[in-house]
């Protein structure tokens, strides 16, 4: 599988993202870039959002556009069913319940078995959950240290009804474009790939 190794503070400060949207509480020392002045293209910003988006959802280009394809079938609006699909990924779930500090971190707890759905064991960082799946730490996992720190910090967005007690919760109904916790213009994107 490919990864994107490129240091996290640059290609937040490229993107215009605040670090603290992937958890990350620090800041560039770096000034803005002499060029930042020139006014982008239409294709540059549609690009960039497409980009934001690919960067803080760790999904690589391949899967993207997979995922902007099924969710282009689908009935209603492209750019909120693409918003629907990316947020309803384990990965970002584990990150919002708050079994992890960050979207990185939370791929790991759930590629290393630490996370069940519906009492099964799952380790697939990109599996869809759906409404109604509860998503749980398993109970070995209880324990690690990780887990636990984040797991005091946490708090889930209105979509997910989260159970501190038991290290569980539940996807309650589809997340909507007001449940993303940073800037998205989803109909760039839409844009982008309809060119």
């Amino acid at each position: 599988m490919a990864i994107n190794r490129q240091p996290v503070l640059k290609r937040c400060r490229a993107l215009g993202l605040d670090p603290i949207v992937l958890g990350i509480n620090k800041k560039s020392n770096r000034g803005p870039r002499p060029n930042a002045n020139q006014k982008p293209t239409e294709y540059a910003i549609q690009l960039r959002e497409k980009q934001k988006a690919k960067f803080v959802y760790a999904v690589m280009e391949k899967q993207f556009r997979k995922l902007y394809d099924e969710a282009s079938r689908k009935d209603g609006v492209t750019g909120l069913n693409l918003i629907e699909y990316l947020e309803r990924r384990l990965v970002n779930v584990v990150y919002r319940m708050g079994f992890a500090s960050t979207r990185r971190q939370a791929r790991q707890v759930v590629s290393h078995g630490h996370v069940s759905v519906n009492g099964r064991k799952v380790n697939i960082a990109s599996y869809r959950v759906k409404p109604g799946d509860v998503v749980a730490v398993i109970e070995n996992s209880k324990n690690v240290e990780i887990i636990k720190s984040s797991m005091e910090e946490a708090s889930a967005p209105t979509w997910i009804e989260l159970d501190k007690a038991n290290f569980a919760g539940k996807v309650l109904q589809n997340p909507t474009k007001d449940d993303v916790d940073f800037e998205l213009n989803e109909a760039l994107i839409v844009e982008f790939y309809s060119r």
